[in-house]
């Protein structure tokens, strides 16, 4: 099995020394180069063939947007992971730099006086983004140096057609890495007037939730924030879960309430799919339709099994339009997923399924 070959970039000799020591000592791993500004990674690409690289955000010369808009233009199918800093100025900038092709974000250690807990801090976030960000490069390797033989495309479209439409009241959302863009694809085709409330769980650090609602929300018809607490979910808005704060969803006396808490990582995730998702069923029954986008890992496989017994839906992005396909590629497996179609194809699917039961009593109407 040939290693994962990672490419580090940062302005800074304790950063690289800190990521090339936590990526080395991984078995299957090996940092093949390092660099120190963005031009020295661009000039290093075409010698070094990385199969992921890790850019800081804010370097001098050429920061790390300005790097990954050069590295786009030869190398569109890199993956490259953001190192960022927690506050505002970095936060905007690696947003910036997903919508421009960046993969995924690791925040830098905050706060953190004791060396160890600085770097477990990174390990955590790191390694599992390479692997699996690794993994698949290791496939496409593979793939190109095979014979040449007939084989199915992966991520065909898959349709399960209903006999009988239900009422959908809700849409809950899972996605982690490659969901932002993956998000605002869907979003894109999705009316201002939508009907129903939508409830996001976005793996993302905090701070990065709230700009990321703030950009979502710039950039289509349906109206996009970060939940809050308590308040009350309302048709064509989206409520994007904050992050480090599980986001669920519960019936009062009042009506509808969003509730955020602190509870457990699940998946090792705090926002989780899982949870919003198990909430969901457990509120909304077979009014549920959970729609779970590109990410790695398997969140929101338990909680998309809890909507399906309760007669709710669940449609998925497929493996070629997924930057990693775990979290949709866990549910098309266990046979929980009616659709599996490219993100291009998602927004308009899940605008048909809700609009499928309204369509239905309208033309149908009761006589009796």
């Amino acid at each position: 099995m040939e290693n994962i070959r990672v490419l580090v970039v940062d302005d800074s000799v304790v950063i690289r020394r800190m990521l090339s020591d936590i990526l080395s000592a991984e078995p299957g791993i090996e940092v093949v180069a390092t660099a120190a500004s963005g031009r020295i990674a661009l000039a290093k690409l075409p010698f070094t063939h990385p199969d992921v690289l890790t850019l800081d955000v804010e370097m001098p010369q050429m920061n790390g947007l300005e790097t990954l808009t050069e590295l786009r233009k030869t190398h569109p199918e890199l993956p490259v992971v953001m190192f960022s800093s927690v506050d505002g100025s970095s936060a905007k900038q690696t947003l910036e730099a997903l919508a421009h092709g960046g993969t995924d974000v690791v925040t830098k250690p905050s706060g953190m006086t004791n060396r160890e807990q600085a770097i477990e801090h990174v390990r955590q976030q790191l390694v599992p983004i390479v692997k699996s960000l690794g993994a698949r490069a290791l496939k496409a390797r593979a793939r190109a140096s095979a014979p040449p033989r007939s084989v199915s495309r992966p991520g065909a479209r898959v349709i399960i057609p209903e006999t009988a439409p239900s009422r959908i009241d809700v849409v809950a959302i899972g996605a982690s890495t490659g969901g932002p863009n993956a998000l605002t694809t869907l979003f894109a085709k999705l009316p201002q007037r939508f009907p129903v409330p939508i409830l996001i769980v976005q793996h993302m650090p905090p701070l990065f939730t709230k700009l990321f609602a703030e950009r979502l929300d710039a950039s289509c018809d349906v109206r996009v924030s970060e939940a809050v607490d308590g308040e009350t979910p309302e048709p064509g808005h989206a409520y994007i879960a904050p992050g480090d704060y599980h986001l669920t969803v519960a019936r009062g006396p009042s009506g509808l309430k969003l509730v955020l808490n602190q509870g457990p990582q699940e998946n090792s995730c705090r926002p989780a799919a899982d949870v919003l998702f198990r909430s969901v069923a457990a509120t909304f029954g077979a009014s549920s339709l959970a729609v779970v986008l590109t990410g790695m890992g398997q969140d929101g496989l338990v909680g998309a099994k809890l909507i399906r017994e309760a007669g709710g839906q669940a449609v998925v992005q497929d493996e070629l339009s997924s930057v990693v396909w775990g979290m949709p590629g866990y549910i098309a497996k266990a046979g929980l997923a009616q659709a599996v179609l490219p993100i291009s194809d998602l927004g308009a699917e899940v605008m048909r399924r809700v609009d499928a039961f309204r369509r239905r009593t309208v033309q149908e109407p009761n006589v009796a």
